[in-house]
């Protein structure tokens, strides 16, 4: 069974951030909302993984998670 991985692992992080804060840019909040949503869909079907899914939702959700994990 796959884990979740919580360490750093984006080659270049601030590259990506970049990006993400470039996709965003001139959308309203509802369209900056919808393309979060449809970004979280495409990355949740490349990982193709229930379980890794869940881990990842429940951790977001209450990040204290993370650090019972550890």
């Amino acid at each position: 069974m796959a884990t979740l991985n919580l360490k750093p692992n984006l080659s270049a992080p601030d590259d990506f951030y970049s990006d993400l804060i470039a996709t965003h840019e001139g959308l309203s909040d509802d369209e900056s909302a919808e393309l979060n949503a449809r970004l979280i869909l495409l990355l949740a079907n490349h990982i193709g993984d229930c379980m890794v899914l869940r881990t990842a939702l429940a951790i977001a959700k209450n990040p204290s998670q993370e650090e019972e994990r550890q």
